[in-house]
């Protein structure tokens, strides 16, 4: 789709549609999941389980938007945008957790008022498609975890704790529905209980997520532990006297550095150049996933 790219923009786009590709597989297992959830509850007259359906369709919608968010994150820079589109990734993931805080929130409500007029006893059967449920997602959300923790990205790490609050909001439909077919009619109430449980800690993760993206968005420092990185490998190279600023900022899949170089101030303008462009070209190769650098020269 994109020929020609240099190999740095190259790999941001394989990274892109990596995590594009898992995000599609969870859509599938959240549509899969979630249907067969909510006719169970239904079926069963389980409303923690029927909650735990709509959260699993909810994230369908919700990884649409990480999806489109990676899809326009692999294009590469243009006229309009030099720095690339890597900031979609974590507008995604800004739009989304309003998603998450919005179903946390309307699924409380009704598990409220499910609470304060429980209906039949769960039967027992719907505990085995919540076990089955939370076991596939705590298998899938590991998978996920570990592609963005290898590809840094804020909105994969967001959709792996996606999925694995779906785990979280089913294990506690399960604890609900096991008092509840225990006890009998006068413990129907715990159902509506584990849904009110469920639906804090879906809140509560759209709101860390918030967190997160704005903090990308809004270009907060990145770890000290990668600008001293950087900070090595542009000291290395040939003629390089000394460092003054560097300035480092993620941009959704690979980052952006600004980094002041000092060079022999006896040296001719093309010998700066020269050695600008070595700290440049360094860093883009680099395991780093640099993808654009900005080299001011000062004199020693």
């Amino acid at each position: 789709m994109f020929p020609d790219l240099p190999a740095h923009h190259a790999a941001t786009v394989d990274r892109a549609r990596r995590g594009a590709r898992l995000v599609a597989r969870g859509m599938a297992l959240n549509a899969v999941l979630g249907l067969v959830k909510i006719g169970g509850g239904v079926l069963g007259n389980a409303y923690a389980l029927v909650a735990d359906g709509v959260e699993s369709l909810s994230d369908i919608a919700i990884s649409v938007l990480i999806w489109a968010g990676f899809q326009w994150a692999a294009r590469p820079p243009d006229q309009n945008h030099p720095y690339g589109h890597g900031k979609a990734e974590a507008a995604a993931g800004l739009i989304t957790s309003l998603v998450v805080v919005g179903a946390g929130v309307g699924i409380g409500w009704h598990a409220f008022m499910e609470i304060r007029d429980p209906q039949h006893p769960p039967r027992w059967w719907t505990l085995l498609i919540l076990a089955g449920a939370a076991w596939a997602k705590v298998v899938f959300s590991r998978r996920l975890n570990e592609v963005g923790r290898d590809t840094e990205s804020t909105a994969l790490g967001a959709e792996a704790w996606h999925h694995f609050s779906d785990a979280i909001t089913s294990a506690a439909a399960f604890v609900g529905i096991s008092i509840a077919v225990a006890g009998g009619p006068g413990y129907a109430a715990a159902d509506g209980w584990a849904a009110l449980a469920a639906s804090a800690v879906i809140a509560f993760n759209g709101v860390g997520i918030f967190r997160k993206s704005l903090n990308e968005v809004m270009d907060i420092a990145v770890p000290d532990e990668r600008v001293d990185e950087i900070r090595s490998m542009a000291a290395g190279v040939p003629g390089v006297a000394g460092l003054d600023k560097c300035r480092v900022r993620k941009s959704g899949l690979s980052y952006l550095v600004d980094i002041h170089v000092r060079v022999d101030g006896g040296l001719s303008v093309r010998e700066g150049h020269r050695i600008a462009h070595a700290v440049k070209d360094l860093l883009l190769s680099s395991r780093l996933r640099v993808t654009d650098v900005a080299v001011h020269i000062e004199p020693s």
